[in-house]
């Protein structure tokens, strides 16, 4: 029960971002006095819709999707009547739909002929166009926001020793229950569970990553620790053995190649299983501010390796390879992701509500950075074509061309039926990928 609750929480979630998209899109077109006939959020078969004014308002059944119509879109064709234009909308597959109809053109009513989208200031058609995307920002901003400045995110205050490894593992990864002493591990007999590691090197440590990572690149040397132990400080020394680990990434995930393979390095480790204690805070706006700041660099650094991204999702769907942490995921991933959060018995009301805010900020930060890809269907792909017409008028305008200079977006709809093409396939194996080996949350 709990499990669908979360299901459909995160529906409502995604229907509104998708609803405040298009309005990003609707409020600087009718601002600028285009000519906006149908606002749907959704597609598919409409379930509810009202017109006011000139705008038919609407809610369709699959809350996945959602557009906007404007008159004029595209330009008409050198030679046509300039009272007829192909009907078109902001919906990625909406405006292929029309464009696959030979009669998908509509009637520009002389009142209406200073209206159409296609003969508005370049800039203008980017803030149209730029809005949508705009708004799933702002969106991830203000989630963002409120998980860091008034719920608090996590910090690790402590490194403890949880529990310490006698004998190093064998070549089988197997660890034998008794071994000599040149086979025990660099901690066995001097790290103990429950010391709260102080410093390691000489640096003070506050978390698990700090700890490793000096260890890590310390195979064979001898390093000062200092623990606290029963109250009192204990210097130690530790050499840390050589051993093949997974690699990790700055965020101590494993590093997964793009066969889905998890990508191995040669390390020190000295067999102690390392925990410790952490609190929430909350942070201040300006820090909130560099957190939403790393959070949209870390989405824009997957979508520019989708490619290999994508042959790892391949491998872990079909040849059981390892499912990358930072995968892409389909509304099907994210959907079993919210409703594991809600369904978890070891998290509280605080924690699942923050983990629900948390996708929704993820998903909205990666809606902006994926509707910016300049190619058609998307919004830059008309941000895109927009700006090269703003180029092309300028060299039309140095060569003595006077009259309208319009770039025709439409003739790149081959281009974007191959991209939606591979989108469809891309979210087909998405979804599977989400069913056979999903990406658990941690």
């Amino acid at each position: 029960m709990l499990f669908l609750l979360g299901v459909l929480i995160l529906l409502l979630g995604i229907g509104v971002s998708i609803g405040l998209h298009e309005l990003g899109h609707l409020t600087p077109a009718k601002l600028f006095g285009v000519k906006v006939t149908q606002y749907m959020v959704g597609f598919g078969p409409t379930l509810w819709s009202r017109r006011r004014g000139e705008t038919e308002y609407g809610v369709k059944a699959i809350p996945l999707g959602g557009y906007i119509r404007m008159i004029g879109m595209f330009p008409p064709r050198p030679g046509e009547d300039e009272d007829y234009v192909r009907a078109s909308s902001t919906g990625r597959f909406r405006q292929l739909a029309d464009q696959m109809r030979e009669d998908a053109y509509e009637h520009i009513a002389p009142a209406d002929s200073d209206r159409v989208f296609y003969k508005l200031p370049t800039w203008k058609k980017v803030v149209i166009m730029f809005g949508g995307p705009f708004m799933n920002l702002v969106i991830a901003f203000v989630l963002l926001v409120i998980i860091a400045s008034g719920m608090g995110l996590p910090v690790q205050k402590t490194v403890d020793i949880a529990a310490v490894q006698t004998c190093a593992p064998t070549a089988a990864g197997t660890v034998p229950a008794s071994c000599a002493p040149a086979e025990r591990t660099a901690a066995a007999g001097k790290l103990r569970a429950g010391d709260r590691v102080v410093s390691i090197d000489g640096k003070q440590v506050t978390t698990t990553t700090q700890f490793t990572d000096v260890v890590r690149a310390h195979p064979g040397d001898t390093i000062p620790v200092v623990v606290r132990r029963d109250g009192s400080l204990v210097q130690l020394r530790l050499t840390p053995r050589l051993q093949r680990m997974p690699r990790l990434d700055s965020n101590g995930n494993e590093v997964v190649n793009w066969k889905g393979q998890l990508e191995y390095a040669d390390v020190g480790v000295v067999g102690a299983s390392i925990g410790g204690t952490s609190v929430d805070e909350r942070q201040s706006l300006p820090q909130a501010i560099g957190t939403f700041g790393g959070a949209l660099k870390q989405t824009s650094s997957v979508f520019l390796k989708i490619p290999q991204k994508m042959v790892g999702v391949w491998n872990a769907a079909f040849s059981g390879g390892t499912r990358d942490e930072s995968s892409p995921q389909s509304v099907v991933g994210v959907g079993r992701m919210a409703g594991d959060a809600t369904e978890s018995k070891y998290a509280s009301l605080k924690d699942k509500v923050m983990l629900l805010l948390m996708i929704l900020s993820s998903l909205n930060l990666a809606l902006f950075v994926f509707n910016l890809v300049p190619l058609l269907p998307l919004d830059g792909g008309h941000i895109a074509g927009a700006l090269w017409e703003a180029v092309k008028r300028r060299i039309a305008r140095m060569r003595g061309v006077t009259g309208p200079v319009y770039v025709d977006v439409a003739k790149a709809l081959p281009v974007a039926y191959g991209v939606s093409i591979v989108l469809l396939v891309m979210f087909a194996l998405l979804a599977y990928a989400d069913i056979v080996n999903p990406v658990k949350l941690g």
